[in-house]
């Protein structure tokens, strides 16, 4: 067992992601904790007053846990563009008497009062998505008593956040479902395979690494720990457990045979992010500028829409490619079919 999660009392080397909108539950971080793994709270989409209140019902549960963050990396979007992809919008938003922002809206996710919240409530555990934080909030948390990993997608991006001076690192492979951390969302990374990835990490820096990125099997995660990994992170193989807090037409469309696709898009909020192919993706994706967060603002409100209205083909089906090793259990029998062949 890896000391960087033997330290909080995990039996076995795996990490449920942070997945932000609604799947990280408190239910599920407890779950997976009690099942021997390590679970995170996704704070991103949410007030730091609505995360205070995720991270007090699952303090409550007295089990290690961790937090992540959505660094501030905008990426502006002219406003010709932004009103073109609107325009493009209206005939989906008018099928649910919607009206959308007719101008960006572009904020920081409440970004200070978030840290503030954690360094005065510290959490074992906080990570970081989308960009790396400066020094001063690193070593805050870290003086605060929290381990502080940065989700990386290149070997280049790993040597950034070593010398932020983070204690780890989450390493994601294009496979991964949802966003992609990438600190360059302009350019999608390129589709290396885990193992490889991990493996050119490793060469540049010696923080301890945590996999992630379609693993959905028992032999994915022991590839990952083969390929130098100390835990491997999942995330869309949870989404269909009893604890999770997926919609109920996303839970049914990642076992449906209709949604057997997966395909990176920029449609719904212009960042680039791994979803089921549906009739949004092949509609949109080709139209949509890059522009978060002003894209995922716009889109917002269909996606809230349509997942109330039980529409799947205009949600975003987030999904990395092992979607089909999601099963309707109980998290902890998915953490034991995961841990295997350990």
């Amino acid at each position: 067992m890896s000391s960087l999660l033997s330290a909080l009392g995990a039996d076995l080397p795996i990490v449920a992601a942070p997945m932000a909108g609604g799947p990280s539950t408190p239910a599920l971080v407890t779950a997976v904790a009690r099942a021997g793994g390590l679970g995170f709270l996704a704070g991103g989409y949410k007030s730091a007053q609505a995360l205070a209140g995720r991270i007090h019902s699952t303090r409550a549960e007295d089990v290690a846990f961790g937090v992540n963050l959505f660094v501030p990396n905008p990426v502006p979007v002219p406003l010709e563009a932004y009103r073109r992809y609107a325009q493009a919008m209206r005939a989906e938003a008018d099928r649910y008497g919607l009206t959308l922002p007719e101008d960006p809206i572009e904020d920081d996710d409440h970004w200070r009062d978030k840290i503030d919240l954690l360094t005065s409530a510290p959490v074992p555990w906080v990570s970081f998505t989308f960009g790396i934080p400066d020094h001063a909030v690193v070593r805050a948390l870290r003086r605060a008593g929290s381990t502080v990993l940065q989700t990386v997608t290149s070997a280049d991006e790993a040597r950034r956040a070593a010398d932020a001076g983070v204690d780890a690192l989450i390493v994601q492979a294009a496979a991964a479902g949802g966003h992609s951390a990438t600190l360059t969302p302009q350019r999608p990374p390129d589709p290396v395979r885990l193992p490889d990835l991990i493996a050119a990490v490793r060469r540049v820096v010696t923080l301890p690494v945590i996999a992630a990125g379609g693993i959905g099997t028992a032999d994915d995660v022991a590839a990952a720990l083969r390929a130098g990994a100390a835990a491997a992170m999942v995330g869309t193989v949870l989404l269909r457990t009893r604890e999770s807090g997926a919609s109920a037409p996303h839970r049914r469309a990642l076992a449906d045979p209709d949604f057997g696709t997966t395909v990176v898009t920029r449609a719904f909020t212009g960042r680039p992010a791994r979803a089921l192919r549906n009739r949004f993706t092949d509609a949109y994706d080709g139209l949509a500028p890059a522009g978060y967060p002003a894209l995922h603002h716009l889109t917002g409100p269909l996606r809230m829409a349509a997942t109330a209205a039980g529409d799947p083909h205009r949600i975003h089906l987030w999904a990395g490619t092992g979607h089909r090793r999601a099963r309707a259990e109980p998290a902890a029998n998915t953490l034991e079919r995961l841990a295997r062949r350990l």
